[in-house]
């Protein structure tokens, strides 16, 4: 049984017996770039699977089958010659059984994927035979990372992504797209709450009324949700002062793109 030990960046490092797997958690592949920061998150893509032994595609079971190679050559390019390619059907749990060997069928006769594995990750049903089919595929190596360790990122990082979260799971429209989130400072103070300023970055004014709401009460939800989980995360008190700001297409400036950590590329391991 795998268990994970910690998120890192794009890095997913999981513990298997005294072995460690690495996954490279990639945005999803964008066919359609409508923005310079859907570019970035494609270069991110490619550049992961440069360093991978292997390469999962996860697709919905419940939509219609599509070509995956059309996403592959988006995505890693000829790569998928040379890697190989697990296709991971998630969801069986939502469709028949008949339904599910039709689409299994389908996938391995129209598509490159040198397997395909149903699987449901709500319950855990074959989620043992993809860690099985990567781990065949992986080479023995040295260990890259100590046994012990947490994170190579600081707590600011996972504050961000607590806020980025909240951020979808209280809007769920296309204002969360729209949204970059900054932690402009983090002061660590012993004898009191820790204090943690963050900005979150919107596109236009109407976005920035939306977050807010009729008199702060949509932000004010929304920090608090969020203090109450980066709290847990941390294992301490803290407090958090969010401020939203516009800087009108953020997602098609370079610089503003870079200073925001999509330019980087994922390192080599």
């Amino acid at each position: 049984m795998s268990k994970l030990i910690t998120r890192v960046s794009n890095l997913l490092i999981y513990k298997i017996g005294k072995s460690n797997m690495i996954l490279y958690d990639t945005p999803g592949v964008i066919e359609k770039k409508m923005h310079k920061l859907d570019s970035m998150m494609m270069t991110n893509v490619r550049s992961a699977a440069l360093n991978a032994d292997c390469v999962l595609v996860l697709v919905d079971a419940c939509k219609l089958p599509e070509k995956i190679d059309e996403v592959l050559e988006e995505g890693v390019r000829d790569l998928k010659y040379k890697v190989p390619t697990l296709l991971v059907m998630n969801k069986k749990d939502m469709i028949k059984p008949g339904e599910i060997a039709k689409k299994l069928e389908w996938y391995e006769k129209f598509t490159e994927a040198d397997d395909v594995i149903p699987v449901s990750a709500k319950y855990g049903h074959g989620v043992q035979d993809v860690k099985d089919w990567i781990l065949s595929k992986l080479p023995v190596g040295p260990a890259y990372y100590p046994k012990d360790i947490v994170s190579e990122h600081p707590e600011r990082f996972f504050v961000a992504e607590i806020i980025r979260e909240k951020i979808f799971l209280q809007y769920r429209s296309e204002v969360p797209y729209a949204c970059q989130v900054n932690v402009v400072s983090y002061k660590n103070r012993p004898t009191s709450k820790d204090f943690i300023q963050v900005e979150i970055v919107v596109e236009k004014n109407s976005q920035k009324i939306i977050l807010i709401g009729k008199e702060g009460r949509a932000l004010k939800s929304l920090a608090t949700a969020a203090r109450l989980d980066i709290e847990d995360f941390l294992q301490k008190k803290v407090y958090l002062e969010v401020e939203v700001k516009v800087k009108e297409n953020w997602r098609q400036d370079e610089g503003l793109l870079k200073n925001y950590g999509y330019g980087g590329q994922i390192r080599a391991i």
